[in-house]
């Protein structure tokens, strides 16, 4: 049970809902931030404005997966209220209070930093994200399906990266059918996709590689599908970017090539929001109540 926390949901989509709707459940008091718009309710959470909120009274306050935006907006599907993360009302949380997202970026670590905040990234967990790569995996393969005139079986699809979500993109595409070829840089993720039957090569080689792909999925969150890489790739070819934005790809040459190349991130929320939410809110009830265990220690 959360019984005696009281947390602040701040923006988000409907990956939310299920978090506020499993921790409401579990006793947990909460205010809701940019849900202004939002049909329904949940009993134990009341909508408020963020000048309404009590932070002085807040245990934890949850963000949107995606953080914040560069500058420091937050998403607020439900609403069309700007809301913005400042220093000034982290300021005013108790020094225990733990902010939670899925990832982070420059802006958010620094104004933590500075208001001297506990921060969680849920995605960083392994648990969440091999969790997760279920509903990308699924949403992958619908956007390949809607996207190209042949079929996966019997293509050519190169996958790059083989961490959480790249080891169950090259798994269930070449369960598929696919002639599916991975690229990796560590000697074990080589050793790892060769295990699994599949053809590997190190991204030294990518150029070389890529070449002929009829697919090219990534999920390497640097510039990996540059312009060299990019003009060996046949021009039905279709690319799809599945890391953290701005993406591993040099999207307007791709555009200039012809080549559809689209950035997918977040695609549990769009595909699955309601599994990608449990997921999210099953792992955030186990943070939780060890967040409210150690604050009764602290204080006995």
């Amino acid at each position: 049970m959360l019984t005696g926390l009281n947390i602040a949901v701040i923006g988000g989509d409907a990956r939310q809902l299920e978090v506020i709707r499993k921790l409401t459940e579990l006793g947990a008091k909460i205010w809701m931030a940019g849900f202004d718009q939002l049909d329904h309710g949940f009993a134990g959470a009341a909508k408020a404005k963020m000048n309404e909120i009590d932070f002085s009274v807040i245990h934890a306050i949850i963000l949107p997966v995606p953080g914040t935006s560069l500058n420091g907006t937050i998403d607020t599907v439900f609403s069309n209220e700007e809301i913005m993360i400042s220093e000034e009302w982290l300021s005013k949380t108790p020094e225990n209070t733990v902010i939670y997202s899925g990832i982070s970026n420059a802006f958010l670590d620094q104004v933590l930093k500075t208001a001297k905040r506990k921060h969680i990234q849920l995605l960083e967990r392994d648990d969440v994200a091999i969790y997760n790569s279920i509903p990308t995996v699924e949403g992958t393969i619908m956007m390949v399906i809607q996207n190209t005139d042949f079929t996966i079986h019997g293509s050519n699809v190169c996958v790059l990266g083989l961490g959480r979500v790249g080891m169950s993109v090259a798994r269930t595409f070449a369960a598929l059918g696919a002639k599916v070829k991975v690229g990796a840089r560590k000697s074990s993720h080589i050793a790892r996709i060769e295990e699994m039957g599949l053809a590997s090569f190190h991204l030294n080689h990518i150029v070389k590689e890529a070449s002929g792909s009829d697919i090219c999925i990534n999920t390497i969150p640097h510039m990996i599908l540059t312009p060299a890489v990019l003009s060996e790739l046949p021009s039905h070819a279709l690319v799809i970017d599945l890391a953290s934005k701005p993406g591993g790809t040099d999207f307007k040459f791709a555009e200039k090539r012809g080549i559809k190349a689209m950035l997918a991130p977040g695609l549990p929320g769009i595909v699955a929001p309601k599994t990608a939410g449990q997921i999210l809110a099953n792992v955030l009830t186990q943070l939780l109540a060890e967040q409210l265990k150690e604050g009764k220690e602290s204080s006995s």
